[in-house]
């Protein structure tokens, strides 16, 4: 067996030494915390002590998703094989059973405990972690697909240019991350087409996960008067890019500097039909508005003064931002929601919670391992996390001590994110596809026309 690099040893009995002085681990002990075993308790249904209960269920699909392989099959696979190497009563390796006891469980029941495991990862960052001691959260959109089924087009349809059958149903979603800790707060799932199915709609819907004090990072799409008006009146400060339909003119307002000054946003005239005229009226005439330009970007803010926050700390702030484009590929990329499998909505926006539940937990491991480093999370690999904790999980540690976790941790800090400032790469795919033409007619009608006519030429 190859060697143990001596400053893996070094910083292996560092790590160990470390979590032996604390006695306990912070963040890893919330996953038995009396609090969320509380939560997980208080929303258990009634059932009855079958081979799948609630909690074995949830656990299962969590193993389900958090698997490169993440069909229910393998994962009863796996279960199958467990019980037989703990002596337990065989079972069969049938996926109906399991499939039903996930049916079973309640939407409200995962959907809580990812939002309560992502605010137990906040309360307990340390403050070191956050932008001047304040809570960031980001906030962007992104869409997902899943599978073709008439369940699905009906509440999610496909986009209006694409003929019956040959599209996907696809969902919009807005999710709420926090800049510390990288955990999902909380998110919202809507169609990806008609009235008030926008990022603007889905992000309102979170506002009730906000706190005042915090800090919201968004992209340029967020900065208009509503949004900026509504997170004014609940004590948010913003952090928006300027958005482009918007002319910034620093000859007006009140200067503050070179390409630094306070302007006023005035409400526009006609009240949007999302809201009702009572609360139109409610809002203010006016907001005072920071409007900064560094390296040729505009971006606007509520945090209005210049000298306790100048705008080249807002200027590095908004680099920031560019943290929840990497979790959303890590969610949907490196985890695989980028394609949700079940063929009812509601198991759909099920699966979605519980991808945000095992990212959570994930995220959960980076913590503890970041606090025992000394280092940010945001500085770990969440993809090397995954794989250390995937093949960590295969084996009994039932009975692992206080060294073998630490050195759980040690493994999960090793893989550093490289620093990548100003990266620029193409959008674009040097591997080529497969030479197959494309389906562009109902699958049914193709296999018609293949047993009439054969199959079609490959591409050249």
């Amino acid at each position: 067996m190859q060697a143990i690099d001596k400053n893996t040893k070094t910083h292996q009995k560092r790590f160990a030494n470390r979590v032996n002085a604390t006695d306990c681990y912070g963040f890893f002990n919330l996953l038995t915390s009396p609090e969320l075993l509380d939560v997980v308790e208080a929303q258990l249904p009634e059932h009855r002590e079958r081979l799948y209960t609630p909690t074995l269920t949830l656990s299962m699909f969590i193993t389900q998703i958090l698997s490169s392989d993440g069909s229910c099959q393998n994962t009863v696979n796996a279960y199958v094989v467990s019980r037989a190497f703990n002596g337990l009563e065989p079972c069969s390796t049938g996926t109906g059973a399991y499939c039903k006891a996930r049916q079973n469980l309640p939407l409200a029941m995962v959907s809580h405990v990812a939002r309560q495991t992502g605010r137990m990862i906040v309360e307990h960052t340390p403050d070191a972690w956050h932008w001047r001691g304040r809570c960031v959260k980001l906030v962007d959109g992104t869409t997902i697909t899943m599978p073709d089924t008439p369940e699905n087009q009906a509440v999610y349809p496909q986009q209006s240019g694409q003929k019956p059958g040959l599209g996907f149903p696809i969902a919009r979603l807005v999710v709420l991350i926090c800049l510390g800790s990288g955990a999902v707060l909380d998110a919202a799932m809507g169609p990806y087409k008609g009235k008030e199915t926008g990022e603007h709609a889905l992000f309102r819907q979170l506002l009730g996960t906000l706190e005042p004090g915090d800090v919201v990072l968004a992209d340029r799409y967020y900065g208009s008067y509503w949004l900026i008006a509504l997170l004014l009146a609940m004590g948010v400060d913003v952090v928006f890019g300027q958005n482009g339909a918007r002319k910034t003119d620093f000859r007006k307002g009140t200067r503050l500097g070179a390409r630094d000054h306070i302007v006023e946003w005035t409400k526009p005239r006609v009240c949007p039909d999302w809201m009702e005229k009572e609360q139109y009226e409610n809002f203010p005439e006016t907001i005072s508005i920071r409007e900064s330009k560094v390296a040729g970007k505009v971006f606007v803010t509520t945090l209005l003064s210049s000298g306790d926050t100048p705008k080249s700390e807002l200027s590095n702030l908004y680099k920031l931002r560019w943290h929840v484009e990497l979790d959303l590929r890590n969610i949907k990329t490196t985890l695989g929601m980028e394609a949700l499998r079940c063929m009812t909505p509601q198991m759909n926006e099920k699966e979605m919670w519980v991808y945000f539940l095992g990212y959570n937990l994930i995220r959960l491991l980076m913590c503890e391992a970041a606090l025992q480093a000394e280092i940010l999370p945001r500085q770990i690999s969440f993809k090397h996390s995954l794989q250390v904790w995937v093949a960590w999980s295969r084996h009994p540690w039932e009975a692992a001590g206080d060294e073998q976790t630490a050195l759980l941790f040690v493994l999960i800090a090793e893989q550093r994110v490289g620093n990548r400032s100003g990266r620029i790469e193409p959008r674009a795919v040097k591997k080529r596809p497969k030479p197959y033409p494309r389906l562009m007619k109902p699958r049914a009608q193709a296999r018609e026309e293949i047993l009439k006519n054969g199959h079609p030429k490959k591409l050249k």
